[in-house]
C-alpha cells in the first residue's frame, strides 16, 4: 500500500508498505478520503499538534473508508460497512476518562498523531472507534466527521443560547462549520470576520448574517453601525494574538470567548484582567472532540449540515507534501486527500 510518511520537520515521502493485519478487536479500513488538518501542518513544521508526534509517522486523523477485514472479536461493524473513525483512542481508565473528560486522557493514543493514520491506502483502527455512515453519504463528507466533531465540542463549550448574537473569527472550514452550528443552536445573528473576499462570500452563502473584512474595516465600529451592541459569544478560529485580544473587547458583559485554534506552544496573548473581572467575561479553550464523533456522524448522515462547500479541492496522496509545504495552497481552503484515487469521490467502492 502507498503511505505518506512524515520523517521529521518538513520531510515527507510517499512510500510502499505492507498492508497491516487487524488485531482481534481491530478493523482494517480501505481509506477513501482523509482531510488535511491544521494540526497536520503544525506537525509537518516540527510543532506539536493536539498531541506530540514521533516520526516516522503516517499522519491523517480525519478519514472515512470501507471495512475490508475484521478481527475475530469485532461486533461494532462488518466487512463492507462504510465508516468514519474517531482518532482519539483513550484508555477509559485514568482520572480524566473516569470523570467524563476523555479528551484529556493521561494515556491518549491518537490515530494519525502518535500511531499511523489515514494518509495511507489502508489503516487499522480499534473497532470501537468506528461510526457507520449512510449509504448516500460520500466518503468526502464522511472524512469531515472528525473536524465537525471538534466543532461540536467548540459549540458546546460556547454555550450558545437561543437568541444570542455570535461572532466567529475566521471563515476557514472550522469557522464555517462553527457558524452553521451556532445557527443550529438558535443564534439570532452570526457575524463572520474574515479578510478573504472568497471566504466571506462562502460564509454568506452558508447563512452568515453579516461578514466583516478586518483589513478594511474596524470590527467594533462595523458592529455598532449594525446596532450589534451586545455580542454574547465570540469564537476565535485563527489562532492570532490580535484577533484573540479583540475578541475579549467585543464580547458583551458576562459573555463567552472560545479560543478554538491550535497555536504554537509558546504563543501568548495579553489579557486586561480588570476587563475580565469587571465585565465577568468567560474565556474557554476547546480541545478535540470528546464523545462527539457519533453526533457528527448523525448530522452528516441526516445531511443536516454543509461540510463540503468550504473545501478547496480533492487531491491524490502524492500531492499531500506540497499542500503541507505551501501556505498559498492552504490559503485557498481545506483539502481532502483520496489515497485510493478518484473512487473516493463517490459513495461506494469496488471491494
Amino acid at each position: 500500500m502507498k503511505c505518506a510518511v512524515f520523517n521529521g520537520k518538513c520531510n515527507m515521502t510517499i512510500e510502499d508498505r505492507p498492508v497491516m493485519e487487524p488485531a482481534e478487536d481491530e478493523v482494517l479500513i480501505k481509506v477513501m478520503a482523509c482531510g488535511v488538518c491544521g494540526s497536520d501542518v503544525h506537525i509537518y513544521y516540527g510543532d506539536q499538534g493536539s498531541t506530540s508526534a514521533t516520526p516516522p509517522l503516517v499522519q491523517g486523523h480525519e478519514f472515512s473508508g470501507v471495512v475490508v477485514k475484521t478481527g475475530k472479536n469485532v461486533t461494532e461493524c462488518k466487512v463492507g460497512d462504510k465508516v468514519c473513525a474517531d482518532p482519539a483512542d483513550n484508555c477509559n481508565d485514568c482520572y480524566y476518562c473516569s470523570n467524563g473528560m476523555m479528551n484529556h486522557c493521561e494515556n491518549m493514543g491518537a490515530i494519525g498523531t502518535n500511531r499511523d493514520g489515514g494518509f495511507s491506502q489502508y489503516c487499522v483502527v480499534p473497532s470501537r472507534l468506528t461510526h457507520i455512515l449512510g449509504d448516500d453519504v460520500t466518503f468526502v463528507e464522511g472524512a469531515m466527521a472528525e473536524p465537525l466533531a471538534c466543532c461540536i465540542n467548540g459549540a458546546d463549550r460556547s454555550d450558545i443560547k437561543v437568541g444570542d448574537n455570535v461572532v466567529v473569527y475566521g471563515a476557514g472550514a472550522i469557522g464555517l462549520l462553527l457558524m452553521q452550528l451556532a445557527k443550529m443552536r438558535g443564534a439570532a445573528r452570526v457575524i463572520v470576520v474574515e479578510p478573504s473576499e472568497d471566504k466571506r462570500k462562502m460564509a454568506e452563502q452558508l447563512g452568515a448574517t453579516l461578514t466583516i473584512d478586518p483589513i478594511k474595516n474596524n470590527v467594533t465600529e462595523v458592529l455598532k453601525e449594525h446596532n450589534l451592541n451586545h455580542i454574547q459569544v465570540v469564537i476565535e478560529t485563527c489562532g492570532l494574538k490580535s484577533t484573540s485580544e479583540e475578541a475579549m473587547e467585543i464580547v458583551d458583559r458576562q459573555g463567552t470567548v472560545v479560543l478554538f485554534a491550535v497555536t504554537a506552544l509558546d504563543a501568548t496573548i495579553s489579557l486586561k484582567t480588570y476587563n475580565l473581572f469587571q465585565r465577568e467575561i468567560t474565556v474557554k479553550g476547546s480541545f478535540c472532540s470528546p464523545y462527539d464523533m457519533g453526533r457528527a456522524a448523525e448530522l452528516i448522515n441526516a445531511h443536516a449540515i454543509d461540510v463540503t462547500t468550504m473545501l478547496a479541492g480533492l487531491e491524490s496522496l502524492e500531492k499531500l507534501p506540497e499542500i503541507l509545504a505551501s501556505s498559498e495552497l492552504r490559503a485557498k481552503g481545506k483539502y481532502v486527500i483520496l489515497p485510493n484515487g478518484e473512487e473516493g469521490k463517490g459513495t461506494t467502492i469496488t471491494m
